[in-house]
C-alpha cells in the first residue's frame, strides 16, 4: 500500500474543498448558516493531513519491522523512526531527489523501496557503496579486498515464523563507523544459488558455492541483513538504486511487551 500516495490524494481532495468553499460556496451562504458536512469535515481534516503529510515526507516516517532479517539489531514488532532528509530532500510520492544533503554510508541501516516491487519497503544494512567490490565467501565479508573485522559475541536464539527454534553465533562487526551485531548459522551455506534472481547489472557479480563477489554500479547500493542466513537481500535480488532510497533508520520508538527497547538508538 502506497501510504504517501493515499495521503497526497486526501490532502489534494480536502484542499480543493477548502479552496472551493473560500472562493465560491462561502459567498452564497448566509453568515448564520451552518456549513454542510461535506465542507465542514474536509476543512477540519485538511490542516491535520497537511501536517502529517509534511512530517512524513520531509522529516521522519514510522515503520514496523515485519521479519527477523535484521536480528539481533531489530526485532520483529519493533516500531522505528526513519530520518527522511539525511540522504537528501525528495519530492513526495515521486521520490525524486531535489536537494542533496548526504549519502548513505557503509553500516547505515537503510529503508528503501524493494527493487523488484517498489510498493514494498525493505530495511537492510548498507554494505557496499557505488564502485565498491563486495565479497562474501565462506561467511566472511570483504569490502574492496579488505576483510571486515568481526569478533565473537556469544550466541543468540530465536523462533522463526515457521516456529523453528534457531540458535546462531553472534558476532560484533565493524563496518565503517558502525559496530553492530550480526548472526551466523555455521551449518547454513553463504547463499542458496537457486534463489539468485536475474537482476539489472547481474553481470557485475560472480557466484559459486563459496559465496559471491559483486561490484556495485554507479548510483546503487549493496545491502545485507544482519541475520545473514535468514535475509533476502542484495545477494539474491541485486542492487538498490538511489531513487529507491527512503531514509535512515535511527530510533526504536515502541515495541509491545519489550519496554526496554523503547528509545533505543539503532546502530
Amino acid at each position: 500500500m502506497n501510504f504517501a500516495l493515499i495521503m497526497f490524494i486526501a490532502l489534494l481532495v480536502t484542499g480543493l474543498v477548502v479552496l472551493a468553499d473560500k472562493l465560491y460556496f462561502a459567498k452564497g451562504r448566509a453568515a448564520e448558516s451552518k456549513e454542510p458536512w461535506w465542507i465542514e469535515y474536509p476543512k477540519s481534516f485538511f490542516p491535520v493531513i497537511l501536517v502529517v503529510f509534511l512530517l512524513r515526507s520531509f522529516l521522519v516516517e514510522p515503520f514496523k519491522i515485519p521479519s527477523g532479517s535484521m536480528l539481533s539489531t531489530l526485532l520483529v514488532g519493533d516500531f522505528i523512526l526513519v530520518n527522511k532528509f539525511t540522504y537528501g530532500i525528495r519530492l513526495p510520492v515521486l521520490n525524486t531527489k531535489v536537494i542533496e544533503v548526504g549519502q548513505p554510508a557503509r553500516g547505515d541501516v537503510m529503508v528503501f523501496r524493494y527493487p523488484e516491487d517498489p510498493s514494498f519497503d525493505y530495511i537492510k544494512r548498507v554494505v557496499g557503496l557505488p564502485g565498491d567490490t563486495v565479497a562474501y565467501r565462506h561467511k566472511r565479508l570483504s569490502i574492496n579486498g579488505q576483510e571486515v573485522p568481526v569478533q565473537p559475541d556469544g550466541q543468540f536464539s530465536y523462533t522463526e515464523s515457521s516456529l523453528q527454534y534457531v540458535t546462531a553465533d553472534r558476532y560484533l562487526e565493524t563496518l565503517g563507523t558502525h559496530q553492530h551485531a550480526i548472526l551466523v548459522q555455521p551449518d547454513v551455506p553463504p547463499l542458496f544459488l537457486h534463489r539468485v534472481a536475474t537482476f539489472p547489472s547481474r553481470g557485475n557479480c560472480n557466484y559459486n558455492e563459496s559465496g559471491f563477489t559483486c561490484t556495485v554500479p554507479a548510483g546503487h547500493y549493496f545491502v545485507l541483513g544482519d541475520n545473514r542466513d535468514s535475509s533476502l537481500d542484495s545477494r539474491y535480488w541485486g542492487f538498490v538504486p538511489d531513487q529507491n532510497v527512503v531514509g535512515k533508520a535511527f530510533l526504536i520508538w515502541w515495541h509491545f511487551g519489550e519496554w526496554r527497547r523503547i528509545g533505543t538508538v539503532i546502530q
